[in-house]
């Protein structure tokens, strides 16, 4: 889950809010594309990723689920390893953190954007809709506090549960988002994805019905242009976990993505450590 969403992010990133005419051009999967306007280095994952590890480690920390947890978490995560890829006021917001409490102190948890979403797929590894729906209330309001908010990152967080636990086939996910958060999840979305939440998730709801192959689901999140390396994290993150999605990512972008201590192999660590808490039930024989 956290490998193939880090992949989808620094792939992404290469193509967020960039020109169509390089999408068209260099959207093939050969390659990470270095971002015509931004300094990271191709291969280099973004907040989508780091928040989504801080948001895992927090869920195998096993502490007590509470907003300081996560604030702590998310404050540790960018001081260890500060990166770009966070929105610009936010990002010196966390240069300026010292710890949990001052986030919580000063942060204005009023956006209906993707951050809380984009983080969310861990939280689809506990055991219940309802405890995804609780736990992922509480890490969307430290940040994103408002209805739209919070029901992206609930969605998020539902389609890597439901793939999970196997409650359904693919072709189903939409209508079992409808049916616990509210928002048109099932609907397709078309054209260039926004910087709310609901947009994001929606596309990656989109590619992942419509593709049954990493590498597809993977460019066709590009092809959307616009907030791309979210919908391609939202969407490699749920899809990496369903039996009927072949795990076909380009050995090139597994191994090109960067791998420094919080890189490739870290990822690797902490998604055996995550994936560890799923509790199917026992099969009956």
């Amino acid at each position: 889950m956290l490998l193939e969403l880090a992949v989808g992010d620094a792939y992404g990133a290469g193509f967020e809010y960039a020109d169509r005419r390089l999408i068209e051009e260099r959207n093939d999967l050969t390659c990470y594309v270095k971002h015509p306007r931004h300094g990271m280095l191709p291969g280099s994952y973004t907040d989508d990723t780091q928040m989504s590890i801080a948001v895992a480690e927090a869920i195998v920390s096993g502490e007590p689920w509470t907003p300081e947890l996560l604030a702590d978490r998310f404050v540790d995560a960018f001081r260890r390893d500060a990166r770009e890829g966070y929105a610009g006021r936010f990002y010196d917001f966390l240069r300026r953190m010292e710890d949990g409490a001052q986030f919580l102190r000063e942060i204005v948890p009023v956006s209906d954007k993707s951050g809380a979403a984009m983080r969310a797929a861990p939280v689809g590894v506990f055991g219940s809709v309802d405890e995804v729906l609780e736990k992922c209330a509480v890490q969307a309001a430290v940040t994103h506090d408002t209805d739209d908010g919070i029901h992206a990152a609930q969605a998020a967080a539902l389609m890597t549960h439901y793939f999970l636990y196997d409650l359904g086939p693919k072709a189903e996910l939409g209508a079992f988002l409808e049916a616990h958060v509210p928002g048109r999840w099932a609907e397709p979305r078309r054209g260039k994805v926004g910087s709310k939440g609901w947009m994001s998730v929606r596309a990656a709801v989109t590619v992942v019905l419509e593709h049954d192959r990493l590498s597809a689901i993977l460019q066709n999140s590009v092809a959307f242009g616009g907030d791309v390396d979210t919908v391609a994290s939202i969407a490699l993150a749920a899809a990496s976990c369903s039996p009927e999605v072949a795990q076909d990512l380009p050995e090139n972008l597994t191994v090109l993505l960067e791998n420094g201590a919080y890189g490739r192999d870290y990822l690797a660590d902490l998604d055996a450590r995550l994936l560890a808490l799923v509790s199917l039930p026992p099969t009956e024989e």
